[in-house]
């Protein structure tokens, strides 16, 4: 049986404190924006995906989502 690895998002010095809500929120800007300039299956932004999975809770990626669709999310993308 193979082993799973388990990693979270590596330490940015930009968010020097526990409370990692803005890095979440950076790194699902970060994500996006890289899917806008590079497209969909790029694998260069699947790292961003995997850091925002594993900071942000799944409730705000979804509200974050439906925002992006409805083109009223705040973020600037």
């Amino acid at each position: 049986m193979a082993e799973i690895e388990l990693k979270t998002a590596p330490a940015d010095f930009r968010f020097p404190t526990t409370n990692q809500t803005r890095h979440c929120f950076a790194r699902y800007i970060e994500y996006h924006r890289c899917v806008n300039d590079k497209g969909d299956e790029t694998a260069d932004c699947e790292k961003f995906a995997k850091y925002y999975r594993s900071l942000c809770p799944g409730e705000w990626v979804e509200k974050w989502n439906e925002q992006r669709e409805n083109g009223t999310f705040a973020g600037p993308l």
